[in-house]
């Protein structure tokens, strides 16, 4: 009873007061004397009057109009919260951080994705693209994400999680479309890195951009063979080897990005390096993945003078092992180790 009597005022609101405007003009213009005269002041009279209601039903819309346009920013922001949710600083003494922006400001969702889960089989991440963005990608963003936090912790093989991921992201495109064939152009570039206790990195890589490896002041690509097919496009090969990477050696990180960032312009078509940014930084002493988020997206949106036509998102792991004790790296095998003093990502 009381939720119904809540929601009487607004729908009184809504409907009741641009009628009652509405009846006020047609009264007037049918009762009023002066309404009926023809001289230039009661032609005056009944412009200001007709023109005071349509002024005043033109503000009521547009304040309807904000009131749900500011809804569904809140709805939106909410979906946000829960397909990405916020990474603590640390996962298992990895530094970690990470951010994404929007193409449609308005959404403020995109349809890149991005997880780091420890698991007793080591830190794995996963980094991916959905063609598209905005609402229509959260659907294809809640498949991916939720079937990846599920296989890393049941399959011991990162070949197995990219299986699950592919069969997750076919039983999705499906559902939405159960009496048509998927799209061409509906498929989701993927990155699957794991991280040893020793550092050691592998990855699975389908047709997403490799990470670039800081070490010390060099800026390399993580690898350099050529990826998969993105998932969705065609089926996984029989043979999925993964792709060794080397190490992520004490004080060295990992920059995993969406093509968004590279594919940025500025007035002239003009790319954003991405490489030479990260040069720039690295020269830096003592830079932290947090740093080098405020850095690159300061450049980007610099470079682009805030006008972006893709989704933008980073993730920066650095390994910061050696400056922990064995005691507090967390609860290893869990999606959110502890941490004495958790930080929230921030969503740009």
């Amino acid at each position: 009873m009381l939720r119904f009597k809540a929601r009487v005022p607004r729908r009184v609101l809504a409907f009741g007061l641009p009628t009652a405007w509405g009846a006020m003009a047609i009264t007037y213009k049918l009762t009023c004397p002066l309404a009926q005269q023809d001289g230039l002041g009661a032609r005056i009279v009944t412009s200001a009057v007709f023109f005071a209601v349509g002024t005043g039903l033109i503000l009521h819309v547009r304040r309807a109009l904000v009131c749900e346009l500011r809804q569904m920013r809140e709805v939106a922001g909410a979906a946000q919260s829960v397909l990405l949710r916020p990474l603590p600083p640390r996962i298992d003494g990895l530094n970690v951080a990470a951010a994404q922006l929007s193409a449609d400001r308005g959404a403020r969702v995109g349809g890149d994705l991005y997880e780091v889960i420890a698991t007793e089989h080591g830190v794995r991440a996963v980094m991916g693209d959905v063609r598209g963005h905005g609402i229509e990608a959260i659907g294809t963003v809640a498949a991916v994400l939720g079937s990846f936090r599920e296989a890393v912790h049941d399959e011991p093989d990162l070949r197995r999680v990219l299986h699950r991921l592919d069969r997750a992201l076919a039983r999705h495109l499906r559902e939405r479309a159960p009496d048509e064939h998927p799209a061409a152009e509906d498929f989701v570039t993927v990155l699957l890195l794991e991280i040893g206790r020793d550092g050691e990195i592998t990855a699975l890589n389908c047709g997403h951009p490799w990470p670039y490896l800081l070490s010390g002041t060099s800026v390399e690509p993580l690898a350099r063979t050529d990826p998969l097919p993105p998932l969705g496009l065609f089926p996984l090969p029989t043979e999925l080897p993964p792709v060794p990477c080397g190490s992520l050696f004490p004080g060295d990180s990992l920059v995993l990005y969406t093509d968004g960032v590279e594919d940025a312009r500025d007035a002239r078509g003009r790319f954003f390096s991405l490489q030479a940014a990260l040069a720039g930084v690295v020269r830096q002493h003592s830079v932290t993945p947090q740093a080098i988020l405020r850095s690159l997206f300061t450049g980007v949106l610099r470079h682009t003078r805030g006008r972006q036509s893709d989704d933008m998102a980073l993730l920066v792991l650095r390994n910061d092992r050696t400056r922990l004790a064995c005691n507090s790296l967390g609860a290893r095998g869990t999606a959110r180790p502890a941490t004495t003093n958790p930080q929230s990502t921030n969503y740009l």
